[in-house]
């Protein structure tokens, strides 16, 4: 159900394609071999990020600053060439974490090349599913477990300090704990009694634009896309269906969605020279204006954690704080952390959260 990819193609305008993958080296030098020969990158600009790769390693835990600078703020201190920014800092971090080097806390970028490229040899693996997520996390998948209720359609009004939940629907409930993952700025209105504060909260959006053709365009399983707008392209379905992906994409955001279709068409012949001569059949977009918490500086303190003020209601979320970029990454760490939270405020003290790779 999920495909874990080892290679990453960079392709240049003009459809020249660089390949990073592991060799026989252990970690951190897994790359080595491969990175001395990406063509996007010159010598000066692979030294600098060689440079700046050893830097990480040495100040992750030594700099006291990193939450509070911006990731291209540290990059310029460290010296690194405008191609390096834009060709592979930029391009790797800002898909990762869904924001711009110079709106991104420097922590999250460290985090994502400490653990992703530095660790292990294989912490690099993207993983892909395979079929849609509904079936990965659908409701029926957990009717398999025997102590889990799901409740379609049943939203809740409010919940209070002493675990009681009122339904929109009418009908309330007495939960022994409750954790609530909703969206930050529903916290006020379905727990005023927690005093959560979520006035701070931005995000940051990412378009995705589906395409399907009458022939096939590429057979690579997914590349990343230099120096255009269009960032990603994922191939869901033979080279005839490809998904584009911009992240941060707040230019776009207030774009028609023709106009983001013709834009996708412009920009896709440059690096799948097929695409000129292929029928597109069927289109769509996908704006999700407020897809992640905006990871700038100066947040990670304002991300609560699990307890509340209510000792039987605890928050789970990607926004909350959970030791990662605000992502699917660190929303599923956050449930972890709540749990944990709940056992040890039932008095039976678990742990749950699976240990970082470093």
């Amino acid at each position: 159900m999920v495909h874990f990819s080892t290679g990453f193609h960079f392709i240049e305008p003009g459809g020249r394609v660089s390949e990073l993958r592991r060799g026989s080296l252990p970690a951190p030098l897994h790359f080595a071999g491969s990175f001395l020969q990406l063509k996007f990158l010159g010598l000066m600009d692979k030294l600098a990020v060689v440079r700046a790769l050893l830097a990480i390693r040495s100040e992750h835990d030594s700099r006291k600053d990193l939450d509070r600078i911006s990731m291209l703020d540290w990059l310029r201190e460290k010296r690194q060439t405008k191609a390096a920014i834009e060709r592979f800092w930029r391009q790797v971090l800002v898909s990762a974490i869904n924001e711009e080097l110079d709106r991104m806390a420097a922590a999250h970028a460290f985090q994502v090349f400490r653990l992703g490229f530095l660790a292990r040899s294989d912490s690099y693996e993207m993983g892909i599913p395979t079929v849609p997520l509904a079936e990965l996390y659908g409701a029926d998948v957990w009717r398999r477990f025997d102590r889990v209720r799901i409740h379609l359609r049943s939203p809740v009004e409010s919940i209070d300090l002493s675990g009681g939940v009122k339904l929109a629907e009418g009908g309330s409930t007495k939960a022994d704990f409750v954790i609530i993952c909703l969206p930050p700025e529903r916290i006020p209105s379905v727990a005023p009694g927690l005093g959560i504060d979520t006035g701070w909260v931005e995000y940051s959006p990412i378009t995705g634009i589906h395409l399907w053709f009458d022939r096939p365009i590429t057979d690579l399983p997914h590349a990343t896309l230099l120096d255009r707008t269009l960032q990603w392209m994922f191939n869901k379905g033979g080279g005839r269906y490809l998904q584009l992906v911009v992240s941060a994409s707040r230019s776009l955001s207030n774009m028609p969605k023709r106009e983001l279709i013709d834009l996708a068409l412009r920009e896709l012949p440059e690096f799948f020279p097929a695409a000129a001569e292929a029928k597109l059949l069927r289109s769509h977009v996908i704006k999700e204006i407020r897809a992640t918490l905006s990871a700038r500086p100066g947040v990670e303190e304002l991300r609560p954690g699990p307890v509340t003020r209510g000792g039987s209601i605890f928050l789970a979320g990607d926004w909350t704080r959970s030791g990662w970029p605000p992502t699917m990454e660190g929303a599923v760490r956050s449930g972890y952390i709540a749990a944990e939270a709940v056992s040890q405020a039932a008095g039976k003290p678990r742990k749950f959260l699976i240990p970082d790779l470093a």
